[in-house]
């Protein structure tokens, strides 16, 4: 599910459109569900690296202001709106920029990843 990846990235994209013509045509939608749930979750990972990988003394921008302030008013658990656009992805270099561990971070990015793609493939089933 590289359309899952690509949009979990920094690079604009949208999986959703592809996974609602998928899971109407596919005999496995779940199956479907869980590969663009991984492959999400991969791409904020790629963004949590980007965020170590950022200077400690860089100025934030606005928008990546806010994201900052977000994730150290709630923690790593902010990470489950990673799946909202524009804003998750930067969530995800907030976590990393911020040094926040690994696996919460990830463990949350695939909850509320996976919970968005779960609910669009119920409504397209229901």
């Amino acid at each position: 599910m590289a359309s899952s990846f690509v949009s979990a990235t920094l690079f604009p994209g949208g999986s959703e459109a592809l996974l609602l013509w998928l899971v109407k045509t596919s005999p496995a939608p779940w199956l479907l569900v869980v590969l663009a749930s991984l492959a999400n979750t991969l791409g904020g990972v790629v963004n949590y690296a980007i965020g170590r990988w950022l200077p400690q003394k860089m100025s934030p921008s606005k928008k990546q202001k806010k994201a900052l302030d977000y994730l150290q008013r709630y923690g790593t658990g902010v990470l489950l709106l990673s799946w909202l656009p524009i804003i998750g992805d930067l969530l995800c270099v907030a976590a990393g920029w911020f040094r926040c561990r690994l696996w919460p971070s990830v463990a949350f990015m695939l909850i509320g990843k996976s919970t968005r793609y779960a609910l669009i493939a119920w409504f397209v089933l229901h």
